[in-house]
């Protein structure tokens, strides 16, 4: 009998679960997600990635969520639903998910998913499972007022809370237990779709955990101003009377971006959270690691420092930096939570303070090679043989182009740099030669994408920042978990020692 234990050296695969092969028009937690834990296991990989759970809203994006706390509701697997007796097989079947499998078409998600979903909550709530009943129990904390939420967004047509009724816009008690009695069905039905969600996920991670596979999560620094967190915990961020924004959080402008990145997130009001002893995120946090073994923590500077827009400026460039939470953030953290494993999503431009932020929390920081060799940034300390040891490496993340991609589109002399220094080949594929850098680096942990395991170009991009249109809908296509590929991962493992250790 053999024991897994954590190896020094690690090696995992970025893949979003919306981007998983399936017959419906998106990845979700069923077949094919245990399929290919299973090709992590066989490849010697310890971890896979996963991008935020959350429900997308607008412009499908993971980041800009209906609630930090709930799941996605096109990630709940209809075979399974339909192995419990909530569905049956002619209710999906023969439904259009899209006519591209390599695409995901949230149009016709949104358009014939949740009437799928309908029909098997009716069934769920008719049986009066005890578990739905424990699980409402023990979620209550977020999951009313989401629920709330969201029967409230279908009443009025989709629209932002901002732009509801007063009484219900400003949370009025007797409005809302009115709003709560007149659609108690509907706070039901988004109850049970929460519930079908985590049953499956849970089993998943339970899955995965089982086949030496932790599960690194993704949690956004920021949530959107469109959701129940803002609705619900008004006083949580830098808001009017209204409830609209004083200031919003973007980046500046650099050589990447000549008006900035204008996120449009609301900014947290630090001061209060800091005098209720950062209550509100430590929930957060907490309830994080009930989904994964690791978190990424989105955009880390801002921690130490926040950039901030006047509302309704159409470009960062008027933004200025402000004070953020420091180190005092992370003790409380520490102090509440205990020792948490926390991968710091350090990239972009740091200044001193964040550095020494980074060093002072003990989190490892992220390098990714794609960034080394841009002659916009000469020291950015992305080259490998800088690397500390207490570090994430990646060839790339959900934000860059895959290696591919990125040969044939960086600058001529960005490219014969990379070529030199990594002694890339083209016949064998660039992208092995990459991964091998990142593999056979100091790093304690290495990250692939899964699009440069498979060598594919920019069809295969995740996410083009500040741009509209055309992302997040990449998907796998079925067999691309294949046995001579995981054969090949497990050499490089064993080659580059990241083999996950075992003893008797």
């Amino acid at each position: 009998m053999t024991k897994q234990v954590k190896p020094l050296r690690k090696a995992g695969i970025l893949l979003p679960v919306s981007s998983l092969p399936s017959s419906y028009g998106i990845g979700t937690l069923g077949a094919e997600a245990r399929k290919f834990v299973d090709f992590l296991a066989a490849g010697g990989q310890s971890c896979w990635q996963v991008l935020p759970l959350g429900p997308t809203s607008y412009g499908d994006s993971p980041y800009q969520s209906f609630s930090s706390f709930a799941g996605n509701p096109y990630f709940i697997d209809l075979d399974l639903l339909a192995e419990e007796g909530l569905l049956e097989g002619p209710e999906y079947e023969g439904l259009s998910w899209g006519e591209d499998p390599a695409q995901v078409d949230y149009g016709l998600l949104y358009a014939n998913r949740y009437p799928v979903l309908r029909g098997a909550c009716a069934r769920l709530l008719a049986q009066n499972r005890p578990e739905l009943a424990a699980f409402c129990r023990e979620q209550e904390g977020w999951l009313e007022d989401y629920a709330l939420f969201m029967a409230l967004k279908d009443r009025y047509g989709g629209s932002s809370w901002l732009e509801w009724p007063e009484e219900l816009r400003l949370r009025r008690p007797e409005a809302l237990d009115r709003a709560r009695t007149e659609l108690a069905g509907e706070i039901s039905f988004w109850k049970g779709v929460q519930y079908l969600f985590f049953s499956q996920w849970w089993r998943l991670k339970e899955y995965a955990n089982k086949k030496g596979i932790s599960i690194i999560g993704d949690l956004p620094i920021y949530v959107a101003l469109d959701s129940a967190d803002v609705w619900a915990g008004r006083s949580q961020f830098q808001l009017d009377g209204e409830g609209r924004p004083t200031e919003v959080a973007g980046c500046p402008p650099d050589g990447f971006a000549a008006g900035g990145q204008l996120w449009g997130n609301p900014l947290f009001n630090w001061e209060g959270m800091r005098e209720e002893g950062y209550a509100w995120w430590l929930g957060r946090i907490a309830f994080q690691f009930r989904l994964y073994d690791t978190l990424r923590i989105d955009h880390f500077r801002g921690f130490d420092e926040y950039f901030a827009v006047p509302y309704g400026e159409s470009t960062a460039r008027n933004g200025r930096w402000r004070s953020g939470p420091g180190i005092a953030f992370f003790q409380a953290v520490r102090k509440a939570l205990g020792r948490k494993d926390i991968i710091a999503e350090d990239l972009g431009f740091l200044t001193p303070s964040v550095k020494k932020l980074l060093r002072d929390s003990g989190y490892p920081g992220m390098k990714v090679l794609e960034l080394a060799f841009d002659s916009r940034d000469p020291d950015s300390g992305y080259l490998p043989h800088s690397y500390p040891t207490h570090c994430v490496v990646y060839t790339g993340t959900h934000d860059n182009d895959t290696v591919q991609g990125w040969m044939a589109s960086a600058l001529k002399e960005d490219a014969a740099y990379a070529k030199a220094y990594l002694r890339l080949s083209r016949r064998e594929g660039y992208h092995w030669g990459m991964m091998r850098a990142a593999w056979a680096s100091p790093a304690d942990l290495a990250v692939m994408q899964f699009q440069d395991i498979l060598g594919l170009g920019s069809e295969a991009r995740i996410n083009t920042p500040s741009t509209l249109g055309g992302n997040w809908q990449w998907r796998t296509l079925p067999g691309a978990f294949d046995e001579k590929l995981s054969r090949r991962l497990y050499r490089e493992m064993r080659v580059y020692q990241r083999l996950p250790k075992t003893k008797k």
